[in-house]
């Protein structure tokens, strides 16, 4: 098996709990791939200057050259040092979907999230616990009165609701919004709008044509309803043993581990035959 690109989902697939992951034993890795000539990419629903601070330690070991990094499901793609891809919604669309919001009885209390290239916008009744938690996701978040007047280009708008009612959401949302706008679910309750034709697998197509990969050279892995274009495309596709029920019941071939147990790593270890810890 011959394998030049190696994407992951973060969380809830690479990342462990506060975002943690062994970052010794991702360097050793790292450092192996580099040898071999393989790309890591970081595959995300975060927004790539969150990505690429997660793996800033890489830098210490001489190998952020090694890792390439697609934000906001799809909608920005960047190798190490350049942008291949940025793609945002129209302004008619991000109303749509706001209006859709405010017309569904259930989103009465839900939190609306807009990602933006100069920052992330949230409603001024946000709680400023609320607004801890999406620092771990989204840079720059600021609350503002209204969220139709944000002067940016907006990468994506959320939706946050209880985790176990995402599908449900985006299964709504697509019925009425689907011709014209992505919808996906990316875990921790978030039900992502993305412009049309904005997922991870045709993100990495970017990539694979940017340095030359094959689908048979690619090896991906995730756990959520965003990842699954990629884990569909890619023969090399495993998902987390931790993914939700409605995950295994769509794919059957999982990593040795779950997230908690470095189980990216750890398949990547030896599916390639490279030396452990």
């Amino acid at each position: 098996m011959t394998i030049k690109l190696i994407a992951s989902d973060m969380d809830g697939t690479f990342l462990a709990n506060e975002d943690q992951y062994d970052q010794k034993r991702f360097a050793k890795l790292l450092k192996e791939l580099k040898e071999r000539d393989v790309r890591f990419v970081a595959a995300s629903g975060r927004r790539i200057q969150n990505l690429r601070e997660l793996f800033a330690p890489m830098g210490n070991q001489g190998l952020l050259d090694q890792i390439d990094y697609v934000g906001s499901n799809g909608s920005v793609v960047q190798t190490s040092d350049e942008e291949l891809y940025a793609v945002y919604l129209t302004a008619k669309q991000i109303e749509k979907v706001i209006e859709w919001n405010s017309l569904n009885p259930q989103s009465a209390d839900n939190l609306i999230v807009l990602s933006g290239t100069k920052g992330t916008y949230v409603s001024n009744h946000a709680s400023q616990a609320v607004i801890d938690q999406l620092a771990r996701f989204y840079p720059n978040v600021m609350q503002v009165e209204k969220l139709l007047s944000i002067d940016d280009q907006i990468l994506g708008v959320s939706f946050i609701w209880p985790h176990d009612e995402v599908q449900k959401y985006v299964t709504a949302i697509e019925e009425v919004l689907g011709h014209e706008i992505h919808v996906t679910g990316s875990g921790f309750g978030s039900v992502d709008i993305l412009p049309k034709g904005v997922n991870k697998a045709n993100a990495l197509a970017i990539l694979q044509k940017h340095y030359g990969i094959s689908d048979d050279e690619v090896m991906v892995f995730g756990d959520n309803s965003n990842d699954l274009e990629m884990l569909k495309k890619y023969q090399e596709s495993f998902l987390m043993p931790n993914a939700a029920a409605f995950m295994h019941q769509v794919h059957d071939r999982e990593a040795l581990a779950t997230n908690e147990e470095a189980g990216v790593i750890k398949t990547i270890e030896e599916k390639l035959n490279l030396s452990q810890k």
